[in-house]
C-alpha cells in the first residue's frame, strides 16, 4: 500500500514537471515573437497621431477629417474579422498572420504617398480615406486570430497570465512607438519627402519583412511542435483535449452559440465603449498635450506615453493576478472604470498640471483588464463558437474605434478645445467598466 501510495506521489510530480516545462517552453517559443508582431501592428495603426501633426498641415486636412479617417479603418477590420478568426481555428494561424502582415505592411508604407504621384488620380481626402479602410481589411483578424491561437496552446487556467504578456503590445506600441514616430517626424526627410512621410514607410516596412518570418517561425498546433519533446508535447495535447470536452459536452462549440450567448454580447457591447474610449484618446493624445502651453516636445512626448507606461505595468499585474484567483469579472472591469475616471480628470483637473498628470496615469488603465477580459469567451465556448465569439467582440467593439476618433475630431472641430470630447470618452470608459461588473463567468469549466 505505503509502495502504491509513493508510486503514485513520483508520478504526480513527474507530471507536474512536465507540465511546468511545457509552459515555459511554450512561452519562451511563442510569446515574444506574437508580443513583437502585436507591437509592430498598433505601431502602424496609431501612427497616425504623430504623423498628422505635421500632415494635416500639408495636406489641408481638418480635425473631423483626420478623426473619420483614423475611424474607417476599424470598418473595413470589422467586415473581416470573423472569417479571420474562424481561418485560423480551422485552417492555418501561420498562414493567414502571416497574409495579414505582409498585406498591411504594403499598404501602411503606401500611405507616406498619400498625394503623390499615380495615387492623384482621386482627391487627397480620397486617398486618405481609401487607404485607411484597406488598411483595416488588411489586418482584420490579426488581433482575434493570435487570441484563438493562444488558446491553441494555452490551458484556460493559464491564458491571462499569457494574454497579459502578449496584450503589453498595446501601451508599448505607444511607449516605443511616439518617441520613434516622434524622431522620425523631427530628422528623417530623406529624398526631400516630409518627415510624416517617412513615419508611415519606415514603420510599414518591417510588417513585410516579419510577414516572411512568420509563415518559417510559428507552427499552429502542439502536435506538430517539433520543438516540443514528446513527453511535454503528449501532456499538453491531452490536456487541451480534456478542456474541449467538457465545454463541448455543454453544448459550447456550435458556432450559433457565440451569437447567441448572453455574456458574449454582454462582452460586446461593452467592449465597443471601451475602445471608443480608448482609441479616441490614443489617436488625439499628442495633439492635446501638443496644446499644453509651454511644454518642450520632450515634455510632451512623456506625458504623451505616460498613460501607456502606467498600462503596461496594470496588465503584468491583472493578468498573472486573475489567473492566481481564478477571478475575472473584477480583473476586467476595475482598470475600466480607472480608465472613466482618468478621463474626467484630464478635463477637471484645468490647469493644475499635477491633477491632469494623476488623470493621465488613469486614464491608460482599461487595457489592464484585457487579459482577464480574452479569457471569457473561450470560459464560455470552444472550437468554432469561441473563434467566431472572440471575431463577433472585436469587431463589433473596434467599431468603437471607429466612432471614438470621429466624434472627438467633430467636437474638437465644433468647439474649439479637447474637453467635451475628453467627457464623451470617459462616458464611454465609465459605462464598458460598469457593464463590465455585470459579467457572470462560470466558476469552473
Amino acid at each position: 500500500m505505503e509502495r502504491s501510495i509513493t508510486m503514485s506521489a513520483q508520478a504526480n510530480a513527474t507530471d507536474s514537471e512536465v507540465a511546468e516545462r511545457a509552459r515555459q517552453r511554450v512561452t519562451r517559443r511563442l510569446l515574444p515573437y506574437l508580443l513583437l508582431l502585436y507591437l509592430i501592428a498598433y505601431i502602424d495603426r496609431t501612427n497616425i497621431g504623430v504623423a498628422k501633426l505635421q500632415m494635416q498641415g500639408d495636406l489641408k486636412l481638418t480635425d473631423g477629417i483626420i478623426g473619420f479617417g483614423a475611424g474607417i479603418f476599424f470598418l473595413g477590420y470589422f467586415l473581416l474579422e470573423i472569417p479571420g478568426t474562424l481561418i485560423v481555428e480551422r485552417w492555418s494561424a501561420r498562414k493567414w498572420i502571416a497574409r495579414i502582415m505582409i498585406s498591411w505592411g504594403l499598404v501602411a508604407a503606401l500611405m507616406g504617398f498619400v498625394g503623390m504621384g499615380p495615387l492623384n488620380v482621386i482627391g487627397v481626402k480620397a486617398q486618405f480615406y481609401t487607404l485607411r479602410f484597406i488598411l483595416g481589411l488588411a489586418e482584420a483578424g490579426f488581433f482575434p486570430g493570435v487570441i484563438v491561437y493562444l488558446s491553441h496552446w494555452f490551458r484556460y487556467e493559464d491564458r491571462g497570465k499569457a494574454k497579459a504578456k502578449f496584450l503589453i503590445g498595446i501601451p508599448l506600441a505607444t511607449v516605443v512607438g511616439v518617441p520613434l514616430s516622434r524622431t522620425i517626424l523631427e530628422n528623417v526627410h530623406w529624398f526631400g519627402l516630409a518627415g510624416w512621410r517617412w513615419v508611415f514607410i519606415l514603420e510599414g516596412v518591417p510588417s513585410v519583412l516579419l510577414g516572411i518570418i512568420t509563415l518559417f517561425y510559428l507552427t499552429d498546433r502542439p502536435q506538430q511542435a517539433r520543438w516540443l519533446p514528446d513527453d511535454e508535447k503528449q501532456w499538453l495535447v491531452n490536456e487541451l483535449a480534456r478542456e474541449k470536452e467538457q465545454k463541448s459536452s455543454t453544448g459550447g462549440a456550435d458556432l450559433r452559440a457565440a451569437f447567441r450567448h448572453p455574456q458574449i454580447i454582454l462582452l460586446t457591447v461593452l467592449y465597443f465603449f471601451v475602445v471608443t474610449g480608448n482609441y479616441g484618446l490614443n489617436f488625439f493624445l499628442p495633439s492635446i498635450t501638443k496644446n499644453m502651453k509651454g511644454m518642450s516636445i520632450v515634455a510632451q512626448t512623456i506625458l504623451t506615453t505616460l498613460p501607456y507606461i502606467f498600462c503596461i505595468i496594470a496588465i503584468l499585474l491583472v493578468g498573472p493576478s486573475s489567473d492566481r484567483t481564478g477571478e475575472r469579472r473584477w480583473h476586467a472591469a476595475v482598470p475600466m472604470l480607472l480608465t472613466g475616471v482618468g478621463m474626467a480628470l484630464c478635463v477637471m483637473g484645468g490647469d493644475v498640471m499635477g491633477v491632469v498628470i494623476l488623470g493621465l496615469c488613469l486614464a491608460g488603465l482599461a487595457p489592464g483588464g484585457y487579459p482577464a477580459f480574452w479569457s471569457l469567451p473561450s470560459a464560455f465556448l470552444t472550437g468554432s463558437a469561441a473563434a467566431g465569439a472572440v471575431g463577433l467582440i472585436n469587431s463589433v467593439g473596434n467599431l468603437g474605434g471607429f466612432v471614438g476618433p470621429y466624434i472627438v475630431g467633430y467636437l474638437k472641430d465644433a468647439t474649439g478645445d479637447y474637453r467635451a470630447a475628453m467627457w464623451f470618452l470617459a462616458g464611454c470608459a465609465l459605462l464598458g467598466g460598469l457593464l463590465a461588473t455585470r459579467l457572470k463567468p462560470p466558476h469552473k469549466l
